[in-house]
């Protein structure tokens, strides 16, 4: 595992949101950073899934989060200008911005992969990412020190048969980051970084090799300690890095 203690008062006073936050290892990262002092934006499209999130955190008696009802598939221009209203309005600011939804789509040889199951991966892992990183991007600037993490995969630094578009999706993923973090080197305080999860107890896993023992994998809650450092002030130096949780 990355090898990190997090002081419990880290995050304190920040304003996080985490995509995906409605389970596996969004909800784990966004109950992290809410135990360390953040108020945690909740996005996903389930908002079931987002409630039990919430009502987590709140039991639990951190900053109250804020549940994000977004869908990533169907939102349009207006959508995520509307949500960069709501954060500034609310908060003036933004410190950080976890990027963790994302779909498989088909595993499948490129030569059986239908366009139409290419374009949704793409979509939804890397138009809709972009879309939220550039909408929030001023709000991101307005802090003293925010962060940008991106979800990637090992399939999205070294390309693997038939994982096609997810992993196609992942290399898109880690070019985006590279770009940001050299376009902000120096110029803003906004750092962007990378994180390759690894076999991790979770559904999309299960759905990707559904013949393998998940207990052999560590739960999402293992994982946090790369979460919490690239999202704390420990890390303000690092900039434009591919980190791997385990």
């Amino acid at each position: 595992m990355f090898d990190y203690t997090a002081r419990p008062d880290l995050l304190k006073g920040r304003i996080i949101m985490v995509t995906g936050a409605g389970r596996g290892i969004g909800a784990a990262a966004a109950k992290a950073y809410a135990a360390h002092g953040a108020t945690v934006l909740l996005l996903g499209k389930t908002e079931a899934n987002l409630n039990e999130v919430y009502d987590e955190i709140v039991a639990a008696g951190q900053a109250e989060p804020v549940v994000v009802p977004f869908n990533l598939e169907t939102a349009q221009p207006h959508h995520y200008d509307e949500l960069a209203a709501m954060i500034e309005g609310n908060f003036g600011r933004l410190d950080g911005l976890l990027h963790n939804a994302s779909i498989i789509g088909p595993r499948t040889p490129v030569e059986q992969l239908s366009g139409e199951h290419f374009m949704r991966v793409m979509h939804i892992n890397v138009n809709a990412m972009f879309m939220l990183t550039s909408t929030l991007l001023p709000l991101l600037k307005l802090s003293e020190d925010a962060s940008v993490v991106f979800t990637s995969s090992s399939v999205g630094r070294k390309g693997r048969a038939y994982w096609g578009a997810y992993g196609v999706s992942k290399f898109a993923t880690e070019g985006l980051m590279q770009t940001l973090a050299d376009e902000l080197e120096d110029v803003a305080s906004v750092r962007s970084n990378s994180i390759n999860p690894g076999a991790t107890r979770t559904s999309m896993r299960a759905q990707a090799y559904p013949s393998e023992n998940p207990q052999n994998n560590p739960l999402p809650e293992e994982i946090m300690p790369v979460y919490l450092y690239l999202m704390g002030p420990d890390s303000t130096s690092v900039n434009g890095q591919a980190l791997n949780a385990q």
